[in-house]
């Protein structure tokens, strides 16, 4: 099937800009939209990242302020790391997962972990996707991969849990997991 075929291929060899390919010089916030929008692989439109978003994200503590009216490297890592997680985590569990994995690493290691994860990420599905199915496989296919998904949402809901702090009994992160939905 043609389609999966090209799906396929752009898991395979499509990925988002390197760290060193970012633009040296600092983005107005209508460049940085632009950019970030062709950082992830997207078949259908949707909801893209817009100003309003980048500045929740500022103010929910998940993006850095920029710098004048200009967004860095940092700024366009993040807000990479960000559009992908925001697929599959709400914006707390991204805040909180994106703080933790912070520690004392610089936005450039940070980034370098997410494009190596990603990217693992990518080639494992791809492994999944037979370009031979016909037709009438391709439900099953999806369920598969749907079930994955479920799956791995589950154990990293699980390990995000482990990371809280200890003091905060379960039934209380629990109970405020369940107002946040």
């Amino acid at each position: 099937m043609e389609e999966l075929e090209e799906l396929k291929k752009r898991l395979e060899e499509e990925r988002p800009m390197t760290w060193d390919s970012f633009p040296d010089i600092g983005l107005y916030m209508d460049q940085v939209i632009s950019y970030v929008s062709r950082q992830l692989i997207t078949y259908d439109q949707g909801e893209g990242l817009t100003p309003a978003m980048v500045n929740n994200y500022i103010k929910d503590g998940l993006l850095p302020r920029a710098e004048g009216k200009r967004y860095s490297k940092t700024h366009l890592a993040y807000l990479t790391a960000i559009c992908a997680l925001k697929q599959v985590l709400s914006v707390k569990e991204t805040r909180e997962l994106l703080r933790l994995s912070r520690g004392e690493r610089t936005a450039e290691d940070l980034y370098a972990t997410f494009y190596s994860e990603l990217s693992l990420a990518q080639d494992c599905t791809a492994e999944v996707l037979d370009p031979e199915l016909d037709r009438e496989d391709l439900p099953r296919l999806a369920l598969r991969l749907a079930l994955r998904s479920y799956a791995d949402k589950l154990a990293c809901e699980r390990v995000l849990s482990l990371l809280e702090p200890a003091e905060r009994p379960p039934e209380k992160r629990r109970r405020e997991k369940d107002r946040e939905r």
